[in-house]
């Protein structure tokens, strides 16, 4: 990964775009949807541009100097000369302010990417300048996965946030927030009824949660290890799991796909894949999922595949507490397979010339 992403504060903060035509247009509109303060550099705008200037929703001038960079977050270069995107480009820069160059990925500071906006949901795409029809079609694709009224949820749950806090207990607020987002309040905003949505919530709140918690343990074999071989199954258990318990010697790349927030725990109760836990371990699982903790234990090898519980998970049995057993990927399974080399023709025959496929070359970034 070259460029890291990030989500920048833009509230009163200045942008500068340089230029006045068409591809300056575009980031204009894009830094509209912000709170940011506009500044907008051309000589001879097009109408689009003087009418925001004439509108009070930017600052127009023609002074192109180092004084116009200072004190500017961001920068946007779309003049359409290469001679003059370099001198802007250089005195941004010395402003101390990030560029982005239209159409000159290697004059970036940083590059635009295709945006998914349900404020304030908001998912950025981007290929580091090198597909960005490839990061377009991906977004299209979220765009389609995301309803329109998410971004009124995710308003609502951020009003609302603080009261959770002091009425759900915090071993508990996944579950609601889980509730909230993928239960009967989400399906109601999805049908245009946010007042039903909010009176859902607000009720669950007054009630102290949205329902009883029941916890659970789930035992996730990792297979060979890899964390690209680990099922979906598991890597959803991993994702909703509040603690994580784990061997040591667990690839560190499968404890990176774990909920951020998840509680960590590490066993040296033994590493075989038949070891018995200790007695402690598996009280400390129990406890934990009395609690109404959602518990996963990372086991190496494949030991689900023979349909036996670790001894000791009578007493989660016996306390009510959902075990599940999550087999993973077969070492067999997980093994390349080598393919054959194709086939010559017969002596004489000529092979047929197969017409080259792609796209030709794109921009240099990721437009929106």
């Amino acid at each position: 990964m070259k460029t890291f992403p990030m989500f920048l504060q833009m509230a009163a903060r200045r942008v500068v775009i340089v230029g006045g035509g068409a591809a300056a247009a575009q980031k204009v509109r894009l830094i509209l949807r912000t709170e940011a303060r506009l500044v907008l550099a051309a000589r001879d705008p097009e109408p689009e541009l003087a009418a925001l200037a004439a509108a009070d929703r930017a600052d127009l001038t023609d002074d192109l100097s180092p004084d116009l960079f200072r004190g500017a977050a961001l920068v946007f270069v779309a003049t359409g000369c290469p001679a003059l995107d370099r001198i802007a480009c250089d005195m941004a820069r010395a402003a101390g302010a990030l560029v982005n160059v239209v159409d000159r990925p290697e004059l970036c500071d940083a590059f635009t990417p295709s945006i998914v906006d349900r404020d304030p949901v908001v998912v950025a795409v981007s290929s580091e300048g090198t597909a960005p029809v490839l990061a377009r079609q991906i977004r299209s694709r979220i765009e389609t996965m995301l309803e329109p009224s998410i971004g009124a949820l995710a308003a609502l749950a951020g009003r609302l946030r603080a009261e959770a806090g002091q009425r759900i207990p915090r071993h508990e607020r996944r579950f609601f927030w889980d509730w909230v987002f993928n239960g009967p309040p989400r399906q109601a905003m999805a049908c245009g009824a946010p007042r039903e949505a909010a009176r859902l919530v607000k009720d669950a709140l007054a009630a102290g949660g949205a329902s009883p918690v029941q916890g659970s343990i789930a035992l996730v074999d990792t297979g060979p290890g890899a964390s690209d071989l680990l099922t979906l199954r598991a890597l959803r258990l991993m994702q909703e799991a509040d603690a994580i318990c784990h061997h040591r010697q667990v690839d560190p790349g499968l404890l990176d796909l774990a909920r951020r927030d998840a509680e960590r725990i590490v066993l040296d109760c033994g590493a075989g894949a038949d070891a018995g836990p200790q007695a402690d371990v598996v009280a400390m699982m129990v406890a934990a999922a009395r609690q109404g903790r959602r518990v996963v234990w990372l086991r190496p090898g494949n030991p689900g595949l023979s349909g036996r519980l670790p001894q000791g998970m009578e007493a989660a049995h016996a306390a009510g507490i959902p075990v599940e057993i999550v087999p993973g990927v077969t070492a067999a399974c997980s093994r390349s397979q080598r393919r054959r080399p194709p086939a010559r023709s017969a002596p004489g025959v000529a092979e047929p010339v197969l017409p080259r496929t792609g796209m030709p070359g794109q921009s240099a970034h990721d437009l929106w």
